[in-house]
């Protein structure tokens, strides 16, 4: 690693040993980042250093769940990042069948998380009031089993057809939430009761981020949503390549998503809940 980035990552450490507190004490949440090692190893040190801002007074712990890798090649970073104060999951490869493999690899974390409250990011995602969103979800979880937020977009093309994605996006988003009362819960950015998740998902009714809300919803539990931009959540949209054939093709392949993610769980899958070969948590 860089001696730029070594430095930066002391840095970090220090402040997120502070949010820590004293590590014979549960901390108040757990903020659970599936990283993708062939991807993401070096992307994740924009949202670690913006939870490394956090001003609020409950205490946090970070871990990264790290996959995708070779089993005999494990990726340095896994020592590198329990070094600067992260509780570091290695999983070589998360992939379970019917299951959305970015879901997937949260699942390690949150078994292995302290807190009761488990808050989810992507690696690539910025969080600009880290203290405002996270002392909110903090707050929201005393009483609600499921919590979320506004997400936005940085990184996108300056293209019609990837500004009309983005508004068909929002709006159906908006659609299902207010006029459906479905919950949009999306993977970059919400907050779980861990006990409740784990359930679910033994339970097989957990296969992607997307019915992780309505999974919560049909068991009893409570939702809470903002759509104050203070407590918003910036993600990458550096994938969105443009074109209206594209777009098209998205649309009709989201729809048939969603359908399927609301069919799914509604019925529950009937499998049991996944087990992994992980490295020592650290």
């Amino acid at each position: 690693m860089p001696a730029n980035e070594t430095a930066s990552l002391d840095r970090l450490g220090v402040e997120l040993r502070r949010l820590r507190g004293d590590p014979a004490a549960p901390p108040d949440a757990s903020v659970v980042i599936p990283v993708n090692a062939q991807e993401d190893l070096k992307n994740v040190l924009g949202i670690l250093s913006d939870v490394a801002g956090y001003e609020g007074t409950p205490t946090l712990e970070v871990v990264l769940v790290i996959n995708n890798y070779p089993e005999d090649e494990p990726p340095r970073e896994l020592e590198t990042y329990a070094r600067a104060g992260v509780r570091t999951v290695g999983v070589p490869n998360v992939r379970r069948p019917g299951e959305v493999v970015s879901f997937t690899a949260r699942v390690p974390g949150a078994r292995e998380a302290s807190s009761d409250v488990t808050i989810h990011f992507d690696a690539d995602c910025r969080v600009p009031n880290s203290s405002a969103l996270l002392t909110w979800y903090i707050e929201r979880l005393r009483g609600a089993k499921a919590a979320y937020s506004r997400v936005e977009y940085y990184d996108l093309r300056a293209l019609w057809s990837v500004r009309a994605r983005i508004a068909v996006h929002h709006a159906a988003r908006w659609a299902k939430r207010v006029l459906m009362r479905i919950p949009t819960v999306r993977g970059s950015n919400y907050a779980v009761d861990r006990a409740l998740f784990l359930r679910l998902y033994d339970e097989g009714k957990l296969v992607d981020d997307l019915n992780v809300g309505l999974a919560v919803k049909a068991s009893g539990g409570s939702l809470a949503y903002s759509r104050d931009r203070e407590l918003r959540v910036l993600t990458s949209g550096r994938r969105f390549k443009g074109g209206w054939l594209k777009l098209a093709r998205y649309l009709l392949y989201r729809m048939r998503y969603n359908l399927r993610m609301i069919t799914s769980s509604k019925r529950g899958a009937q499998k049991p809940g996944a087990t992994y070969d992980q490295t020592p948590s650290r």
